[in-house]
């Protein structure tokens, strides 16, 4: 991809860091401020406690695939992606006390609701992450 040169693709993130998710199909950004939740307490909390998510924040979850509302004060977009990164199901607006499952999948992204609608994403779309510009 043109548009990512000099951006470093990553397999895994470090703990903690914040990375940029690129829907490659279609050539639009998802999120270019998304933490990482690949351990304990961060998976454990992911959004709760938060009043909302500003565009282009999210969470990846690494490994996941269900997630919940419970308790969360704002409705989040969910996308399902498998271990090579591509979209295996989306989830438009899911509003708080819901929960969500991709029994296949590998890990999700929490987005700010409507993300899903703006960027096209759809199934079968592949997903590149790379080092935010902090």
């Amino acid at each position: 991809m043109s548009d990512l040169q000099g951006q470093r693709p990553i397999a895994k993130a470090d703990q903690g860091s914040r990375v940029k998710a690129i829907n490659c199909t279609r050539q639009t950004e998802l999120g270019n401020n998304i933490e990482v939740a690949d351990h304990g307490p961060t998976r454990a909390k992911g959004l709760l406690g938060r009043k909302q998510l500003n565009p282009g924040g999210g969470m990846w979850i690494v490994p996941c695939e269900s997630v919940h509302t419970f308790f969360m004060q704002f409705a989040i977009d969910l996308v399902y992606l498998d271990r090579q990164n591509r979209i295996k199901k989306v989830r438009h607006a899911v509003p708080p006390w819901r929960v969500s499952a991709c029994l296949s999948a590998h890990s999700v992204i929490e987005l700010p609701a409507g993300t899903i609608l703006k960027t096209k994403s759809e199934k079968g779309d592949a997903v590149e992450f790379v080092t935010a510009d902090l």
